[in-house]
C-alpha cells in the first residue's frame, strides 16, 4: 500500500526538508506547534467571557438541572418540570454536572464547552497526521482552531460544540477502524454517533454516511466480517441514540414534563419533525417550507454559504477545499481499494459535501452557527489535501498549476468577503492581495530548488498560508477582543467579525451583497436588493432592513414591554440591551444588575419577562414573590425566552406554556385547572404579541386561545398600580389586548 508521504510514481523526488519525521520519531517542532494552536483556541474561546452573553434558553435548563435531577434528565427549562428545552438533553447534562460540582455560573458552565472545543482540535490532529504526517496535522488544526464561527460558537453554551467534538471523534475512530480492522474503534464511533444524537438529534448524523461508505469500501477485512462489523455498530448506534427518547416515553405523560419542540409532547415527535424532516423541509416550527421563513441564514440555495450572512462566517477556504479534493482524488486515483490516503479524503470530502449541501439547502430553522460543523471538513482537507497538492506541485510539472490556481482563488474571495465588510480593517485586504500574489510568484520561482535556495521556498509557502489564513484570523480576533464586533444576537445567534448583511436574515439573506438573492459569488456578479423580509424572531419580522431592524409581523411592536433587541427587533422588556447571562451581576439580578460575570445578567427594566437581550420587570418580581402563596410556580408565560430570564433572575421555577416558538402544545385548560386547584400555580400571564396567545415564531395554537379565553373568563386581572411604582394611573391589565395582562387564579375559580 502506498503512502500519501511518497512522492508520485515516475516523478523526481523532492528533497526532504530538514525536519522531515522518520516513522519512529516525530520532529521536534510538531509537539509545541500543536500546544502553541491550543493555547491560542483557549484564549479565542475562554478570553472575556463573563461579559459574552450566554442563551439564555439554555442558562436557565442548565441552572434548574443543578436543583433538580429531573429537570436535569429531561433537559427541563424549570425545576418544576413543566416543559423542556427543544433538544435532547445531553449537552445541558454535562454543563450541568459541571454546575452541580462548581457552582452555577458562566466559567463553570463553559468549562466543558472550552474543553469540548480543544479536544475537537486535538482529536482532529491526531486523525490528520496519522494519514498526512505532522506538517498537515498543524495545518488542520490551526484551520480549524481559527474558523471565525467556530471560535463564536465555542464561546456560547449552545450545544454545537459538543456536538463537534462527538462527531469527530466518531468519524475518526471509524478511520481507524478501516485502517487496522478492529472492531472496539467502529463500536466507538458508532457510540459517539449515538451520543451526538442525543446533543443535536438527526444532525449528528449527516456525516454517517460518508463513515459508512468508507469502512465498507477501504476496510481490508472480507465482506462477511465487515457485514457483522457493521451490524453490531448499528446496534451501539440504535442504543445510544435512542435511549433516551426511549426512556421518556416509558414514562407516563402526567409524570414527565412536555417536551418543547414537538406536537404531542413526546421525544419522538420531536425527532421526526422540528429536529429532523422540518429542519430539512420547513414547517413543524421551522418556518413554511419553499421560503427559508425560519432562517436566519439567507434563502435555501446551493450558494448560501457564501452569501453576506454566511460567508465571512465560514466560506473563507471552502475553495481551496474542494481543489485539494478533487486533486488528492486524481492522485490516488490508482491506489488500492484500501488506501488509507484515499479513504481519508473521501471520508473528510464527504463530511464537507453532505454539510455544505445540507445546509444550503435547508428550508428549515437555519442559523449561522450551525455551520460550525462544516469546519472540520475544511480544515482536513486545507491540511491533508494541501501538503499533497504542495508534493505534487513540486515532483510532476503537470501539476505545477494546480496549487497556485488553489492559493489565487482563495486569495480573491478573501479579498472579496473583506470588502463586503466596508470600512472594517481596510487596509488588510490589499496586504492579503499583495502577500498572496507574492507568495505565490515565489513558489513558482523556487518550485525546483534545492540547498539554500530550499528555504525561499519555504518562505513563500509560508506567506501564502499566512495570506490563507489572515481572513478568518481577523474575523476570529476580532470576537474576543473587539468591542461590538460580532453580528449576531448574542447567545441565540453567535457570529464572529463584522456584520456583513441582514446578520438575521430570512429570505433574502438580509439583502446587500452576497449569495442568493442578491450578492457576490466567486466570478459572479452584483445582483438583487439591499433588502430582505425578516421572518426570524418574535418581534423581529415584517420589512427589515440590512441592520436586522423592522416591525413585528403582527404589527402590535414586538413582546410586551416593547424592549428593542440588536439589530432592531423587539424583544421582551422594557429597554434595550439588557444582556443575558454571563452580562450582569448575578446579586442584582432583580436590580437591574450591570456589568459583570456570572448568569442574571441585565435583568432589571420595566418590561416583563426578558428574552434574550431583553429585561425584567423587579417590581413585578416582587409582587409575584410576595404573593406566591406556596404555590409551586412563580408565574406561567407564553414562551420559553421569557421563561428562561425569569427563572434565571428569580432562581424559582417558572411555566413556559408554548415553547421556545410559542407553537407547542404545553398548556390545556385542562392541565391549568389541574395546576391552579392544587394550589401549584396562582398567576398567568396573558395577552400581547407572543404572550398567553401564543404567538412566537410559531404562530400560536388552538391550546393558547383556549387557554387565553379562560383565564380571562375565570381569573382576576391584577391592575398594574398593584405592583408598578412607575404608574401613575389605575388601568386596568386587562384593558389592552396588545400588552400582556397579569391574572390570578385560585382554587376556588376553577369550575
Amino acid at each position: 500500500m502506498t503512502s500519501a508521504t511518497e512522492p508520485l510514481p515516475h516523478a523526481p523526488a523532492p528533497p526532504p526538508p530538514a525536519t522531515a519525521p522518520t516513522a519512529h520519531r516525530a520532529p521536534r517542532w510538531s509537539l509545541p506547534a500543536l500546544l502553541a494552536i491550543l493555547a491560542l483556541a483557549a484564549v479565542l474561546y475562554a478570553w472575556n467571557l463573563s461579559s459574552n452573553g450566554l442563551n439564555s434558553f439554555y442558562s436557565a435548563s442548565v441552572y434548574s438541572g443543578t436543583q433538580s435531577w429531573k429537570a436535569w434528565f429531561f433537559g427541563s427549562i424549570d425545576a418544576g418540570n413543566f416543559l423542556t428545552v427543544d433538544k435532547p438533553p445531553f449537552s445541558l447534562m454535562v454543563m450541568g454536572l459541571s454546575c452541580r460540582i462548581f457552582g452555577f455560573g458562566t466559567w463553570q458552565m463553559m468549562l466543558p464547552q472550552v474543553g469540548a472545543a480543544l479536544g475537537t482540535i486535538w482529536i482532529l490532529h491526531s486523525s490528520v497526521k496519522r494519514v498526512w504526517g505532522h506538517a498537515a496535522a498543524t495545518i488542520a488544526a490551526l484551520v480549524l482552531a481559527l474558523t471565525p464561527i467556530t471560535v463564536a460558537i465555542n464561546r456560547d453554551n449552545n450545544p454545537d460544540t459538543l456536538l463537534l467534538l462527538l462527531m469527530v471523534g466518531g468519524a475518526a475512530l471509524a478511520l481507524r477502524a478501516t485502517r487496522d480492522g478492529r472492531l472496539l474503534p467502529l463500536l466507538a464511533s458508532a457510540a459517539c454517533f449515538g451520543l451526538a444524537f442525543n446533543t443535536k438529534m438527526l444532525q449528528g448524523y449527516i456525516a454517517l454516511p460518508a463513515v459508512f461508505a468508507v469502512y465498507l469500501y477501504a476496510s481490508h477485512l472480507g465482506w462477511l466480517r465487515k457485514a457483522r462489523n457493521l451490524a453490531l455498530a448499528a446496534v451501539v448506534l440504535a442504543v445510544s441514540s435512542f435511549w433516551w427518547a426511549t426512556a421518556v416515553s416509558l414514562i407516563p405523560a402526567d409524570d414527565r414534563p412536555y417536551i418543547g419542540g414537538s406536537t404531542d409532547g413526546s421525544a419522538w415527535d420531536l425527532i421526526m419533525g422540528y429536529n429532523g424532516l422540518g429542519r430539512v423541509l420547513g414547517g413543524e416550527g421551522n418556518g413554511g417550507g419553499g421560503g427559508g421563513g425560519g432562517s436566519f441564514a439567507g434563502t435555501a440555495g446551493l450558494g448560501r454559504l457564501f452569501n453576506d450572512t454566511l460567508g465571512g462566517q465560514i466560506s473563507w477556504l471552502i475553495p481551496f477545499a474542494a481543489i485539494a479534493l478533487t486533486g488528492g482524488l486524481v492522485l490516488r486515483g490508482r491506489a488500492p481499494r484500501t488506501d488509507l490516503t484515499r479513504a481519508a479524503l473521501v471520508l473528510w470530502g464527504g463530511w464537507l459535501v453532505l454539510h455544505y449541501v445540507t445546509f444550503a439547502t435547508a428550508e428549515g430553522t437555519m442559523h449561522p452557527y450551525y455551520t460550525t460543523a462544516v469546519a472540520p471538513g475544511i480544515a482536513a482537507l486545507c491540511g491533508g489535501g494541501g501538503v499533497m497538492l504542495l508534493r505534487a506541485f513540486r515532483a510532476d510539472k503537470r501539476w505545477a498549476w494546480v496549487l497556485p490556481l488553489a492559493l489565487g482563488v482563495t486569495g480573491i474571495w478573501a479579498v472579496v468577503l473583506l470588502r463586503r465588510a466596508s470600512g472594517w480593517n481596510s487596509w488588510l485586504w490589499p496586504l492579503i492581495a499583495v502577500v498572496m500574489a507574492l507568495a505565490i510568484a515565489g513558489l513558482l520561482v523556487f518550485r525546483t530548488a534545492s540547498g539554500r535556495r530550499l528555504r525561499l521556498f519555504t518562505v513563500a509557502v509560508a506567506a501564502a498560508l499566512v495570506a490563507s489564513l489572515a481572513g478568518p484570523s481577523a474575523y476570529a480576533l476580532a470576537t474576543p477582543f473587539s468591542s461590538g464586533a460580532g453580528g449576531g444576537m448574542g447567545g441565540s445567534n453567535p457570529t464572529a467579525g463584522p456584520t456583513t448583511g441582514g446578520g438575521m436574515g430570512g429570505p433574502g439573506g438580509g439583502g446587500g451583497r452576497g449569495g442568493p438573492g442578491g450578492g457576490e459569488m466567486p466570478g459572479g456578479e452584483q445582483q438583487g436588493s439591499g433588502r430582505g423580509d425578516q421572518q426570524g424572531m418574535p418581534g423581529e419580522g415584517g420589512e427589515g432592513d440590512e441592520s436586522g431592524g423592522g416591525t413585528p409581523p403582527n404589527g402590535s411592536g414586538g413582546f410586551p414591554g416593547g424592549g428593542e433587541m440588536p439589530g432592531g427587533g423587539e424583544m421582551p422588556g422594557g429597554r434595550a440591551g439588557g444582556g443575558t447571562p454571563g452580562g450582569g451581576e448575578q446579586g442584582d439580578a432583580q436590580k437591574g444588575g450591570g456589568s459583570g460575570s456570572g448568569p442574571g445578567g441585565n435583568m432589571g427594566g420595566s418590561g416583563m419577562g426578558g428574552g434574550m437581550g431583553g429585561s425584567v420587570d423587579s417590581d413585578l418580581i416582587s409582587y409575584l414573590e410576595k404573593h406566591q402563596d406556596g404555590a409551586e410556580w412563580l408565574l406561567a408565560v407564553s414562551n420559553s425566552q421569557s421563561a428562561a430570564q425569569l427563572v434565571l433572575s428569580t432562581k424559582k421555577p417558572v411555566i413556559s406554556m408554548y415553547g421556545f416558538t410559542g407553537s407547542d402544545n404545553g398548556m390545556t385548560v385542562a392541565k391549568l385547572k389541574k395546576l391552579v386547584k392544587s394550589g401549584q400555580l396562582h398567576y398567568i400571564q396573558v395577552g400581547g404579541s407572543g404572550m398567553g396567545g401564543g404567538g412566537g415564531m410559531g404562530g400560536g395554537n388552538d391550546a393558547s386561545s383556549a387557554v387565553t379565553a379562560w383565564v380571562k373568563k375565570h381569573g382576576t386581572a391584577v391592575k398594574e398600580s398593584a405592583y408598578s411604582k412607575s404608574t401613575s394611573g389605575t388601568s386596568d391589565a386587562s384593558s389592552s389586548d396588545s400588552s400582556p395582562s397579569l391574572y390570578r387564579l385560585d382554587a376556588s375559580d376553577v369550575d
